[in-house]
């Protein structure tokens, strides 16, 4: 960590009552980073009353936990979260019409998880991933090519709607050979998945998500029955006829878990990546610039997209359970104690990270950051999701200059979910490159 005194940081903090205070709050889902800094101070293991949830604040605790799967369960703390309040006619609606209920099972734990991981990390190795670079970039290429001709005029244009989801979208598709696909529909099946862990929906709204998942897993299970039939050089095929070490092939709930995760995850949180790198080249001109100076140093860019990661991160925390009595920052927690693990105030840790609201490329330890988690569950697709980051970066600036915010800093909304931080729209001007 930088020697950086604390007072010469340029962003000062400001602390926030933490009784009576919920994270579900609109202003600080929204602006969140004085009551992580709160905590992290006053109470680094914190109880959210109205979210009945204990919240975990410190990058030494974050990590501390997550390399810990048997005292802290994440299928117990992920199975509490899903459709909470409401999990019974959620399962019910699911096996009605939607071909069944299927847990995740990316999501389970120890040593159940560990034959579904080494399943998946194969999919995911950075060779695989190297030797898509290619085909990705053309991809991302041409959405950028196509959203720098809408914005070319100075008309306002939509950077989440416009180019970020469907960047994701149609990686992931190409991925999974998915080839007929409505982007829109894949947009909202995200959104209805991210909902069931946000712990803000009501009844009407989670049974209208319901109704979503199940078009999401009857159009899997579509093209898993032509997979079986008909297989490709793709995602669903290699999962589908998938041997695993002990000779045996996935069960049909498990494979649907597993392409549900990769549609959901694969775009959902990438795209809200790529979102936040754009709300940062319109809000901070002068980083705007280092990077169009430095788009074709690869190692610049690296580094860059790591930053990013850190200062932005687009989970903002994933659910955890005590499988016993423990002890974590000082906090005594009963077994059964649902917890949300803040990997966005793991990485604003000046603890950790020298005057953590500078976006800093030249930190030592930017490696450190915990934007993918920690361990057993870090996220599967993380070399897949540096890649993209990095060519929208490099093909958006190669093409754009003086990106702005088409309304007011203040008026930018986010999306009502404690498990991600993902801007709801993102209406944007620029001017094209010569």
């Amino acid at each position: 960590m930088s020697e950086t005194n604390a007072a010469e940081c340029p962003v000062g903090r400001h602390r926030v009552a933490l009784t009576g205070t919920s994270l579900t709050e609109p202003k600080i889902l929204a602006q969140p980073n004085d009551f992580y800094w709160t905590m992290r101070n006053d109470d680094p293991v914190h109880y959210d009353e109205k979210l009945g949830m204990w919240l975990v604040s410190r990058y030494e605790d974050i990590v501390a936990l997550l390399r810990d799967p048997e005292t802290f369960s994440d299928k117990h703390g992920y199975e509490k979260q899903y459709a909470s309040g409401f999990f019974e006619e959620f399962k019910k609606i699911l096996e009605e019409e939607g071909g069944g209920f299927f847990s995740d099972a990316i999501k389970s734990d120890p040593p159940y998880h560990t034959r579904i991981r080494r399943l998946m990390d194969g999919a995911f190795s950075a060779h695989r991933v190297k030797s898509l670079e290619p085909g990705i970039t053309q991809i991302i290429s041409d959405l950028a090519e196509q959203f720098a001709e809408k914005g070319a005029s100075g008309e306002e244009v939509e950077g989440l709607r416009e180019f970020a989801i469907p960047l994701t979208i149609s990686v992931i598709c190409e991925q999974l050979g998915i080839n007929q696909y409505d982007g829109s529909k894949i947009s909202r099946w995200s959104e209805a998945i991210t909902a069931q862990i946000s712990r803000m929906q009501n009844r009407e709204q989670m049974i209208e998500n319901a109704k979503l998942i199940c078009e999401l897993q009857n159009f899997i299970i579509a093209q898993m029955k032509d997979r079986e039939a008909n297989p490709k050089e793709d995602m669903i095929s290699d999962l589908v006829h998938a041997k695993l070490e002990d000779g045996s092939k996935l069960e049909f709930g498990e494979a649907v878990s597993l392409i549900r995760a990769l549609i959901i995850a694969g775009n959902d949180t990438t795209a809200t990546a790529i979102s936040n790198l754009l709300f940062i080249l319109a809000t901070q001109p002068e980083l705007a610039q280092q990077l169009y100076d430095n788009v074709e140093d690869d190692r610049y860019l690296n580094r860059f997209v790591e930053e990013l990661l850190r200062y932005a991160p687009p989970v903002r925390g994933l659910a955890k359970m005590a499988t016993k009595e423990t002890v974590l920052g000082g906090q005594k927690l009963p077994a059964g104690a649902h917890m949300l693990v803040l990997y966005a105030s793991g990485n604003d840790d000046e603890a950790q990270f020298a005057c953590p609201r500078n976006f800093d490329t030249t930190r030592g330890n930017l490696g450190s950051h915990v934007a993918f988690g920690v361990g057993i569950h870090r996220c599967i697709g993380a070399s897949l999701a540096r890649m993209e980051i990095k060519v929208a970066a490099r093909e958006l600036v190669k093409r754009i200059a003086n990106f702005k915010l088409a309304i007011p800093v203040q008026d930018i909304k986010y999306q009502p979910t404690v498990a991600t931080h993902a801007i709801a729209s993102l209406p944007l001007t620029f001017s094209c490159r010569k």
